[in-house]
């Protein structure tokens, strides 16, 4: 049996995947090894990972942002598995934004 994800992988396998990984050693886990240092350390990583899609956008190829979006989506799911925030969630507030205009929504959100 491959360790490769299948072709139609997807972010709720990331999400199982990084929890499965999160119960490894630190020595054989990287997901483990961010999650050890805590909640900065993975919004730190995040962040940075977020600088190198833009830049990547910007600058780079087509494949290039394709990896550093997959970085980028990684460090999300370990920042969310952090704080204790599953992917339902996500999906959740998602899916009430979607009765309204995105410039409505952005609206209600902003602070007088």
């Amino acid at each position: 049996m491959s360790d490769l994800p299948p072709k139609d992988f997807t972010l709720r396998d990331l999400e199982k995947r990084v929890h499965e990984r999160a119960q490894a050693s630190a020595e054989a886990s990287y997901t483990r090894k961010l999650l050890d240092k805590g909640v900065p350390h993975c919004a730190k990583k995040f962040g940075e990972e977020a600088a190198e899609t833009i830049i990547a956008a910007v600058s780079e190829d087509r494949e290039r942002v394709i990896s550093e979006a997959a970085d980028l989506l990684y460090h999300l799911m370990v920042l969310l598995a952090a704080r204790g925030v599953a992917l339902a969630e996500v999906e959740a507030a998602l899916g009430a934004r979607t009765g309204q205009s995105g410039i409505a929504e952005k609206a209600s959100r902003q602070q007088d």
